[in-house]
């Protein structure tokens, strides 16, 4: 669904230094290089891009389409389609994804859960563990 040419383009800008206590909901695509404190939901009616970059920080859930992080998420993350963790994305909460990208040097303190269309996926076990 996501490609470099039909993301949505961001409009919404939290720039550095800036605080935002609240819950937001956006359209189509936001980036965030301040703070902020509070859950971000997109839009479900339309795509919709999330980044959060290296100088950002967030308390709270976050949801949308496609999210891309480099900087701190303090909850859980819902990546409808695509989520990307840059080297320097720290999240701290339960990551739900359809599809992942992580680079080295991204940390995750939580639990990974993938999105599957109707159906449950078996939990991890490894053979080393089996008898």
């Amino acid at each position: 669904m996501f490609n470099k040419k039909k993301q949505p383009p961001i409009k919404s800008l939290i720039a550095q230094g800036s605080l935002i206590a609240g819950n937001m909901c956006f359209t189509d695509g936001m980036r965030i290089d301040g703070e902020v404190r509070g859950d971000i939901r997109a839009s479900p009616e339309h795509a919709s891009l999330l980044v959060i970059s290296d100088s950002a920080r967030v308390e709270g859930a976050v949801s949308a389409d496609h999210i891309i992080v480099n900087g701190l998420v303090k909850g859980p993350v819902h990546a409808q389609h695509m989520l990307e963790l840059q080297p320097k994305a720290r999240i701290e909460g339960d990551v739900h994804y359809a599809a992942l990208e992580m680079h080295q040097g991204a940390l995750i303190t939580g639990q990974l859960r993938p999105l599957l269309e109707g159906e449950e996926k078996p939990p991890l076990t490894l053979a080393a563990n089996n008898p």
